[in-house]
């Protein structure tokens, strides 16, 4: 096997899962040359000149081994966990050591220090390593996926949160692998910028639900909850307290607002106008 040095100058992570995933097929079908940053080699796509390299986000000597001689990072969020904030500083460090001269790293919508979904401070506060390590930088800072709606519905048929009547203004997952592929076919345009991704709708939990019930022939519905109901309706998941606050502050982002607003950065960067739930709920899963 080759050196990593030697390996192809563009590094994307998370091939293994679905975002990831995408953009790496399409990356591999418009003919880029790329290096696979996977937990697992086992388990990397078999794509046309993809080279898996095996670290993980945590490891800082693995991945700047990892990163060597890569010039650009697709670097999607690492999967959710109570150290997460940590591996990110650990691997963005890495990058920056290894010489990566531009990051697209995907973020969340609204992402600040005093975010309401907790997990968009995490994102803000990798969006501030990656300025201040002094590499290049593109954030992708997508809003709620339309892809989780389908799965927050209990067994029940009910959705159940703290929303209120606010709305969000959901993308698909495939529009953001789509936007990323475009920013990786180009970067250079893209250095410096934020992209704000959204779907073409502002829709309330209860819009949704009556979109979920028209399109899937299921009997949906939203229950709005208290916040101290939404604490109590998850208690028996036995989750940590940092999950429970990141799964219900989902919830009161939306009632704050947080994730109202449309976008037109998807048609910006991809030409083609964003899916919404009802197309999404159509469409073949990829």
């Amino acid at each position: 096997m080759a050196s990593t040095s030697e390996l192809p100058a563009l590094a994307v992570t998370g091939s293994t899962g679905g975002l990831g995933g995408m953009v790496a097929r399409q990356l591999a079908g418009s003919g880029f040359a790329q290096r696979l940053l996977v937990r697992d080699a086992a388990r990397a796509p078999q794509l046309e000149d993809a080279h898996p390299v095996v670290c993980s986000y945590g490891d800082g000597a693995a991945s700047r081994q990892a990163l060597d001689g890569a010039k650009v990072l697709f670097m999607v969020s690492a999967a959710e966990a109570e150290d997460r904030l940590q591996q990110h500083y650990a691997f963005v460090d890495a990058a920056a050591a290894a010489g990566v001269e531009h990051v697209v790293y995907t973020s969340f919508y609204g992402a600040a220090p005093d975010a309401t979904f907790t997990l968009a401070r995490d994102h803000f506060a990798t969006e501030e390593r990656i300025k201040a390590s002094g590499m290049g930088y593109t954030f992708l800072r997508d809003n709620f996926y339309l892809d989780f709606l389908p799965l927050m519905t209990g067994e029940d048929g009910v959705i159940r949160g703290p929303a209120g009547d606010g709305v969000f203004s959901g993308v698909a997952r495939e529009d953001i692998a789509r936007c990323a592929h475009a920013v990786l076919r180009d970067p250079a345009i893209h250095k410096g910028k934020t992209y704000h991704l959204t779907g073409p709708e502002e829709l309330s939990m209860a819009q949704a639900a009556e979109v979920l019930s028209a399109g899937t022939g299921r009997d949906v519905r939203y229950h709005a909850e208290s916040v101290e109901e939404a604490y109590a309706s998850r208690a028996s998941y036995g989750a940590p307290q940092w999950q429970l606050d990141a799964w219900v502050s989902t919830y009161t982002a939306m009632a704050a607002g947080e994730m109202a607003g449309l976008s037109p950065d998807v048609q910006g960067l991809t030409g083609q106008d964003p899916i919404s739930l009802a197309e999404f709920l159509t469409r073949p899963v990829l």
